[in-house]
């Protein structure tokens, strides 16, 4: 394979995880204070930072390979030169909807780094490894919470259904194939989105299965696809505006 072409993918790989990261990072940061409940509050809190801590992390990886600086990758592009998902992007609404959106997010991610534990290019794979295991807490959580509210009242389950039924066309735009697609799994880096997918259809159904909600034979070409390619809802830049107000007014902040 062109070592040329190689490096261009996985570029292409670490920028779509990474921007999710840092983007939905950012989105469940804005519950903290208002949570509906205490716990949650907090609970969404650790994992927005986790989740923002995971990306600098991937950025970092992104530096070694030369690209700028990970404040300038995350805080000094243009919505156009994001590669994260539209899904991670959308207003964080009810709690409902973040929730499910946690759910549904998490658990691709977590299958994500457990494929590329096994990536061949060994400091992702490394980075992987660790982050799996920051990633049980997020999923243990999401289920938990997805379990219980999921077999509760009829109001709670109604306002997660309908959660759901918003959400799975966005979360099928996680699974977006790469341009870089053949070259990623013909060279072992990872396993490729449509395997991703099809882990995570059974995963989530697995779990749904144990609650009264209900999810029918998904058609991936009604996916919110075009977030990886740079296409995204109108909501992504007045976040990415409010994201690097602080770097703006003095470069030389730190995470």
């Amino acid at each position: 394979m062109d070592s040329h072409l190689n490096e261009l993918a996985l570029k292409e790989l670490l920028y779509r995880i990474a921007d999710d990261l840092l983007i939905l990072g950012h989105r469940n940061s804005e519950w903290t204070g208002i949570g509906p409940l205490l716990e949650e509050d907090i609970a969404f809190s650790s994992m927005a930072q986790d989740k923002i801590g995971q990306s600098l992390a991937l950025y970092e990886l992104l530096h070694q390979l030369g690209e700028r600086e990970p404040d300038v990758v995350a805080f000094m592009r243009n919505a156009d030169q994001f590669h994260n998902c539209q899904f991670v992007e959308l207003p964080i609404g009810g709690y409902e909807f973040s929730l499910i959106r946690h759910f549904l997010y998490d658990h691709s991610l977590f299958l994500r780094f457990q494929a590329l534990s096994n990536s061949s290019y060994e400091p992702l794979a490394a980075l992987s490894r660790k982050l799996v295991g920051e990633l049980r807490y997020h999923v243990l959580h999401a289920s938990t919470f997805i379990k219980q509210l999921g077999t509760a009242t009829e109001e709670s389950i109604s306002r997660l259904q309908s959660s759901l039924n918003e959400a799975i066309p966005y979360s099928l735009g996680i699974f977006e194939p790469s341009p870089y697609e053949k070259e990623l799994i013909d060279d072992g880096i990872f396993s490729g989105e449509q395997e991703l997918f099809h882990q995570w259809w059974s995963v989530v159904n697995e779990i749904l299965g144990k609650t009264a909600l209900e999810i029918s034979q998904v058609d991936q070409e009604l996916a919110k696809t075009g977030g990886r390619l740079g296409q995204h809802t109108e909501h992504l830049q007045p976040l990415l505006d409010e994201m690097s107000e602080v770097i703006k007014l003095d470069p030389s902040a730190e995470w």
